[in-house]
């Protein structure tokens, strides 16, 4: 499973970024994560990642970045606000799994 995620600069993620990728290894699923900031994503998003995950700080812009993840055909969501923290790695996998299963 491939997943983006955004946020304002691709630093602040990394704590969600590690929560995913420990909750992911506890239930037997590879997970690749890569985080990159607002200005990266119109060229990461076509890298073909699975889906891509706008953190709360960034809700502001989610219309123009959902814009640019429909063009290439990947599902593109809020990260949850109760998810978005060390210990939000089981809501953010299984938001993410939720979606996938869409």
């Amino acid at each position: 499973m491939r997943v983006l995620f955004v946020c304002s600069s691709g630093m602040s993620s990394a704590i969600a970024v590690n929560a995913l990728q420990k909750e992911g290894a506890k239930n037997g699923i590879d997970i690749d994560v890569l985080a990159v900031g607002t200005q990266e994503f119109e060229d990461e998003v076509k890298n073909g990642w699975d889906i891509a995950m706008v953190a709360p700080q960034v809700r502001h812009r989610f219309d123009y970045l959902k814009a640019f993840a429909d063009e290439v055909s990947v599902p593109c969501a809020l990260i949850q606000a109760q998810a978005y923290s060390p210990l939000g790695g089981p809501k953010l996998l299984k938001q993410v799994q939720e979606l996938l299963s869409k």
